[in-house]
């Protein structure tokens, strides 16, 4: 609005002779910023409605008007004399001139947030928003805790943590930074291992009060275990002895959630045994809620070799704020 005021001002009022020719390069600067800032901010538009397929998960997200955003890319498009996406009711799609375009906006506007946030990090230190997600156990359990500390440390980066066990699209949800368990992660990006991890098949002193303690591993066949919702966890769980054998134990029960926080929560209970990572129900052992019943084993669905990862899109300067995080959890977690 101020540059469109001053546009104004100069091109209603400039036979005012109250007003001096002086002030008219400085009217033109900030309507040459004005327009420079809505030109980069259509260009953003254009590459979040090309990577998400539609106006309206844009503007969800943004929280403004989807007219707007269509408005937007109408006038970018206006501005370059070609069509960028093709529409539909339901999707958009990005045009052959669309695609051109996008592969070489997209490396200038990193290159322009690395720019403001090196420039901003000189006097201020590392602000902005920091788009992460993890697990909803994981986030729970490990992150939470964390973010007084953070907070306090870096009070000028706004954190959005999305924790869901769905693994998101990086690039299409805009995350700076995942976190994920498993085994080696996708080699498309960047990796920062935080630390190994190793899963222990526990259970509670009231359930083995109850009921006959297995004392093999294949004793779990007579027992009703609690199962992760995961094709790869509900059926056999993988033992391996101190000599290196390995050995596969088929596994059944009646109680089958997807959520670890819920298995845990079901162990406690006394409701059967359960696989779960050492990070979720090390301090249970410790204090003596859960039972780690087989300690000598390690155990795994698939393979032994875990860990926690830090992922990010591979770029050639990481901004300041993602850097510091990854240092935070690093120097946290590991």
């Amino acid at each position: 609005m101020v540059a469109i005021n001053l546009y104004l001002y100069l091109f209603n009022e400039s036979d005012n002779r109250t007003h001096t020719l002086a002030d008219k390069p400085f009217v033109a600067h900030c309507i040459r910023a004005y327009t420079a800032r809505m030109d980069i901010e259509n260009m953003r538009l254009f590459v979040e409605v090309a990577r998400r397929g539609n106006f309206a998960t844009v503007a969800r997200d943004r929280d403004i008007d989807p007219s707007s955003v269509s408005r937007a890319i109408v006038l970018l498009e206006d501005t370059l004399g070609v069509r960028l996406l093709q529409r539909s009711t339901r999707r958009v799609a990005l045009t052959e001139a669309g695609e051109i375009y996008l592969s070489r906006i997209v490396p200038l506007l990193d290159d322009l947030d690395r720019a403001r946030d090196a420039a901003r990090g000189v006097s201020t230190g590392p602000s902005g928003s920091l788009r992460m997600t993890a697990s909803v156990a994981f986030g729970t359990t490990c992150l939470i805790p964390l973010l007084p500390a953070f907070r306090q440390q870096y009070p000028d980066v706004k954190l959005e943590l999305q924790l869901t066990d769905t693994i998101l699209d990086l690039v299409a949800e805009r995350i700076d930074l995942a976190l994920r368990l498993g085994r080696q992660v996708d080699a498309n990006f960047i990796a920062v291992k935080l630390f190994d991890t190793r899963y222990r098949v526990c259970a509670s002193p009231a359930y083995l009060k109850d009921k006959q303690a297995p004392q093999a591993p294949a004793d779990l066949q007579q027992h009703r275990c609690l199962l992760i919702a995961l094709p790869e966890f509900r059926s056999r769980w993988l033992f391996r002895d101190p000599r290196g054998t390995v050995t596969e134990i088929p596994v059944h029960g009646d109680i089958t959630i997807l959520n670890a926080l819920a298995l845990r929560a079901c162990a406690l209970a006394g409701m059967g045994p359960v696989l779960l990572a050492n990070w979720l129900i090390d301090a249970d052992i410790a204090e003596g809620r859960l039972v780690d019943l087989f300690p000598e084993y390690r155990v795994s669905v698939a393979d032994f070799d875990t860990a926690a990862w830090l992922l990010y899109p591979s770029r050639a300067h990481l901004p300041n704020k993602v850097r510091v995080m990854i240092d935070f959890l690093k120097q946290h977690l590991n």
